[in-house]
């Protein structure tokens, strides 16, 4: 019998850090699906690849993409400048949590330190889609240890490098399908110390299925393939990634509100990690959640990897949907595969 999943983090009431300040970056410059498409059958004019598939099967309409010249850092401090604007301060934790990098040495952390001119303790946390979420329970857990006190946890994604373009045959294109949807963007994340009891992360719980490494890989830049060989591009089996987040299931979710006796009912708003508009759905669906009480991105503006959740809640507090008070959960799921769930209090 297999090992069960290692669980991270007890859920527990005791709050030690809040949300200070949210701030995301989305780049005007964007792609359609159509323009996507296009290009395709521009180049592998050999290929007959059906017009109009990416948006049937994803609902993704338009990605956004970097400005030119522009690297993962640059995107994570656009975000972070706007956080800082609104909660000005010192801060002595920088956490970058992203899919991306700007260099495999040194931390993509310490380019952004210096872009912002912080000088503070810096480090990478990277697991793909949920790389953010995870440097917030790194952050929130160095804060309740009182080893920091305000932490800037940001992230910079930049997937629109490892799109395939030329292709050798239809199969290879099923299997770069996901970077034809992923969008480039930056968030920030300023988390501080709680003054106010009850106010701010009451319960996270991370969980890792690691023998699904393989399914989804960016097959590049480390000792497997340390030069690119190849190009560097997404190879992705999404119909096995889909099964192996349902044989998974969404327990975590249910386990981690009912440790924090917390009815799904009870959440004012719900951002969940999106990657195509049916897989939403179903999986909103499985959470048991009202779809009211999320806010879809996916289709306007793709998928955002670790950038996700922030767009979304940032979105729910603009919009009022997230009032001092409310509660709210995060849902990250990620290639590896992992998931995590992060419940806090407004």
């Amino acid at each position: 019998m297999a090992e069960a999943p290692r669980t991270a983090t007890a859920p527990r009431w005791t709050t030690a850090a809040r949300i200070a300040a949210l701030g995301v970056f989305l780049p005007e410059e964007r792609r359609t699906t159509a323009e996507t498409e296009a290009r395709l059958a521009a180049e592998n004019p050999r290929l007959s690849l059906p017009k109009g598939l990416i948006e049937r099967l994803t609902g993704v309409r338009e990605v956004h993409l970097r400005p030119e010249g522009w690297q993962t850092s640059d995107l994570a401090v656009a975000a972070a400048r706007r956080a800082l604007a609104e909660s000005p301060g010192p801060i002595d934790l920088l956490v970058f949590g992203s899919a991306s990098q700007d260099l495999i040495e040194p931390a993509t952390a310490h380019i952004v330190a210096a872009k912002l001119g912080i000088r503070a303790a810096v480090m990478d946390v990277k697991n793909a889609c949920n790389s953010l979420l995870q440097g917030m329970q790194v952050a929130e857990a160095l804060i309740a240890t009182g080893q920091a006190r305000r932490a800037l946890v940001v992230s910079g994604e930049q997937p629109s490098h490892a799109v395939r373009w030329r292709l050798d045959s239809s199969a290879q294109f099923l299997r770069s399908f996901p970077g034809y949807t992923m969008s480039d963007g930056g968030a920030a994340v300023i988390l501080e110390a709680s003054d106010e009891p009850g106010i701010g992360v009451i319960g996270s719980r991370f969980s890792a299925h690691s023998e699904y490494w393989d399914v989804g890989t960016l097959p590049t830049g480390g000792s497997v393939n340390p030069h690119a060989v190849g190009g560097s591009y997404f190879d992705m089996d999404g119909r096995a990634l889909e099964r192996a987040f349902a044989r998974v299931g969404l327990g975590i979710f249910h386990d981690t509100l009912a440790g924090l006796g917390v009815h799904p009912d009870d959440l004012d708003f719900v951002a969940v990690h999106q990657v195509a508009l049916p897989m939403h759905r179903r999986i909103v669906e499985l959470l048991g959640v009202d779809e009211a009480r999320t806010e879809q991105t996916i289709a306007a503006h793709g998928n955002l990897a670790s950038v996700s959740l922030p767009v979304q809640l940032h979105r729910a507090v603009q919009g009022g949907r997230v009032r001092p008070g409310g509660l709210v959960a995060l849902v990250g799921l990620a290639g590896g595969i992992s998931l995590g769930v992060t419940v806090l209090r407004w």
